[in-house]
C-alpha cells in the first residue's frame, strides 16, 4: 500500500528531476533519504528524508552528518557554495521546530513537511521554487499516480542518458589528423629541400617583425613550424591524444575554432612577454587542454573525480615543465591555455550549455583577444 510519505516523496522527485533537472546522486552513509544534485542552481542539493527522527539529539546528529557530506560534495565538485535544502517528511513530535531555526545557515535549510501544504506554503521553497505548486497537482491518485510519476522520471532519465551518449560516443576523427598531417608535411618539406632554417626565419612568431613590419601572418604560421624532430613528435603525439577527445566532445568545427583561437592567443601573449622568436603548436595544444579542463569541470558530476585526477594534473605537469626546461615558450602555453578555456565557454556544449554562459564566454574571449592585441602589437 502506498502511504502519504511515499506520495509526497514521488511528487518531490518528479518535480525536481523532470522540471528542475536535478539528478539523483549516491551518497555513502545516507539511509532512508534521497539526494538530488544540480550544480547550475543556487540550491545545489535537495535532500528528501523519510527516516523517522524522534528527538532533538538525533536531529543534531543528522544536521552534523548532512553538513559533513555536503562539504565532501563541495570539495569533489569544486563548488564555491553548497546549499542544501533538507525536506523532512517524518519528524517526530519531540523534535523542536525552534531548534531547526537556530541551526539554519547558508549551508542547510530545513523544511518540516508532514503534509504537502507544509512544502507548498514554506516561504523559502516559494521564493526559490515558485512553480512547485503548479507541479504538485495531478488527476491520478494512489497507485495510478505512482505509475505516472515513475514513468515520467524514467523517461527523463532516459533522455539525459541519450544526451550523454551523444557527447561521449566515439566519432570519426578528421580535423585532428588533418592538423597533424599539415605539421608533418611542413617539417618534411623543410628537411627535403633544406629550407628548415629559412622557414623559421620567415614565418616564426617574432614580436619585432610582427609589430614593426606588420607581418601579422607570423602569429599563425609560427605555430605550424617546429624546431626539431623531437619537438614535432611530442607535439603531434599530444595533439593526437587530446585533439581526438576535443573533436569527440565538441565536434569538428568547434575543435578547429578552439585550436586556431588558442594558437592566436598563445602567440600574442608570447610576443607580449617574451623577446625571443618561437615556433610550435604547443600554445594551441595547451588551448585544447584548457578546453578539456572546461569540459571536465562542466561534466564533473558525470565524470566523478576523473577530471581532477587525470586532466588537471597533466596540465599542471606540463606548465611545470614549461617553467623548468629552457627554451620552452611558457607565455605561449599560458596564453593558449586561457584562450582555450574562454573560447570553450563561448561555443559551449551540445544540449548542455546555458545561453548566459555562452554570452559571458564570447564577451570574455573578445576582451582577452583585444587586450593581447593591444599589448602585444600596439604597446610593446
Amino acid at each position: 500500500m502506498i502511504n502519504k510519505i511515499d506520495i509526497i516523496t514521488m511528487k518531490l522527485l518528479h518535480y525536481f528531476i523532470t522540471v528542475k533537472n536535478y539528478s539523483p546522486v549516491m551518497v555513502q552513509g545516507a539511509k532512508n533519504e534521497i539526494w538530488l544534485e544540480n550544480l547550475e542552481e543556487d540550491i545545489k542539493i535537495i535532500r528528501i528524508v523519510s527516516n523517522y527522527i524522534h528527538n532533538n539529539e538525533q536531529m543534531q546528529f543528522d544536521i552534523f552528518k548532512t553538513k559533513r557530506l555536503a562539504t565532501k560534495i563541495k570539495r569533489k565538485t569544486l563548488s564555491f557554495k553548497m546549499k542544501v535544502l533538507n525536506i523532512f517528511l517524518n519528524l517526530g513530535d519531540n523534535v523542536s521546530v525552534d531548534e531547526l531555526e537556530k541551526v539554519k545557515d547558508n549551508v542547510c535549510i530545513f523544511v518540516n513537511a508532514k503534509e504537502e501544504e507544509d512544502i507548498l506554503k514554506n516561504k523559502f521553497v516559494k521564493e526559490n521554487f515558485s512553480d512547485i505548486s503548479n507541479n504538485f497537482v495531478y488527476d491520478e491518485e494512489g497507485f495510478g499516480l505512482f505509475l505516472k510519476i515513475t514513468n515520467e522520471i524514467n523517461q527523463k532519465n532516459r533522455e539525459e542518458a541519450i544526451k550523454n551518449e551523444e557527447v561521449f560516443e566515439p566519432k570519426k576523427i578528421i580535423i585532428t589528423y588533418v592538423i597533424i598531417g599539415i605539421l608533418v608535411a611542413i617539417y618534411v618539406y623543410g628537411l627535403l629541400f633544406n629550407q628548415s632554417e629559412n622557414l623559421i626565419n620567415a614565418f616564426a612568431v617574432y614580436g619585432p617583425f610582427i609589430r614593426n613590419y606588420h607581418e601579422y601572418y607570423r602569429i599563425i604560421t609560427g605555430t605550424l613550424l617546429h624546431g626539431g624532430f623531437i619537438h614535432l613528435i611530442s607535439n603531434c603525439y599530444a595533439l593526437y591524444i587530446i585533439g581526438k577527445q576535443i573533436e569527440t566532445f565538441y565536434g569538428k568545427s568547434k575543435m578547429l575554432l578552439i585550436y586556431i583561437f588558442s594558437a592566436i592567443t598563445g602567440s600574442l601573449l608570447s610576443i607580449t612577454l617574451s623577446e625571443y622568436a618561437s615556433v610550435g603548436a604547443s600554445g594551441a595544444i595547451f588551448g585544447l587542454m584548457g578546453s578539456l579542463l572546461y569540459f571536465g569541470y562542466h561534466y564533473r558530476v558525470y565524470l566523478g573525480s576523473t577530471w581532477k585526477t587525470n586532466i588537471l594534473p597533466v596540465i599542471i605537469l606540463n606548465l611545470m615543465i614549461s617553467v623548468m626546461v629552457p627554451n620552452i615558450d611558457l607565455f605561449g602555453h599560458i596564453g593558449g591555455l586561457v584562450g582555450g578555456i574562454l573560447i570553450s565557454m563561448a561555443i559551449g556544449f551540445k544540449n548542455e550549455s546555458e545561453k548566459q554562459d555562452k554570452i559571458n564566454g564570447v564577451i570574455l574571449s573578445i576582451i582577452f583577444l583585444a587586450f593581447l592585441i593591444y599589448l602585444g602589437i600596439f604597446v610593446k
